[in-house]
């Protein structure tokens, strides 16, 4: 039996890398952010192959989110800061006057040249929140936005004292104006609920908290 999960409940073979060919790539932006432009093709489901294909790709480098949590204190330590994206959204149906660009999110940042995702977490709770992460727990792997971005996201949770969590930070050659809030489970929880915490990467690691929550709280104080 295969190893792979999938494949249990599929009678047709999984497709791999290797069933779609580049065809050509060209750059079409490079600032703070890149924009590709790729020419491929791709296996089809029904068989055969598709015709070429032309398709814009926002290039990012690997990312890293932490989860800072006080499993003592039973408290999340959250930061706070604008994001351009949020404010050049659209509104949406379920608030018309807009969405606050000032975000509560995880501490995050860029993987940089020779550094591991762990480096990253303990690097980036130090700026962000000027935390030191006692543990440092793997939650997952996954791609932000594939339809359009390579962006990959490493996603962690770290144990910290959030008892001298606090105050404003971030690096100034990078604009950043980081705000830290901390928040216990039950507000964190009614936070989720009402929609404040909006962006992805801070959804899916709370969420991951609440799920695992018993074994968290057990006693030994970490995910099973």
């Amino acid at each position: 039996m295969s190893d792979d999960p999938i494949s249990r409940y599929s009678d047709q073979p999984l497709f791999e890398r290797g069933d779609a060919e580049l065809l050509d790539r060209e750059r079409m932006f490079d600032g703070f952010f890149a924009v590709d432009r790729l020419r491929l093709r791709h296996r089809l489901f029904r068989g055969g192959k598709s015709d070429a294909l032309h398709r814009e790709v926002f290039l990012r480098p690997p990312a890293v989110g932490v989860l800072l949590l006080d499993p003592t204190r039973r408290e999340l330590v959250l930061v706070e800061q604008f994001r351009v994206g949020a404010f050049a959204a659209e509104p949406s149906l379920a608030r018309p006057s807009g969405d606050s660009p000032w975000l509560l999110e995880l501490v995050a940042g860029l993987i940089e040249s020779g550094e591991t995702p762990e480096d990253v977490a303990r690097r980036e709770a130090r700026e962000e929140a000027d935390c030191a992460i006692q543990e440092l727990w793997p939650i997952h792997e996954y791609y932000s936005s594939p339809g359009g971005s390579n962006e990959r996201i490493h996603l962690f949770c770290g144990t910290v004292d959030a008892s001298v969590a606090g105050g404003v930070h971030g690096c100034d050659q990078e604009h950043e104006d980081i705000r830290v809030v901390c928040l216990n489970l039950e507000q964190a929880r009614r936070a989720m609920q009402s929609g404040q915490l909006n962006n992805a990467m801070t959804l899916l690691a709370v969420q991951w908290l609440f799920l695992n929550e018993d074994s968290i709280f057990s006693g030994s104080g970490r995910c099973l």
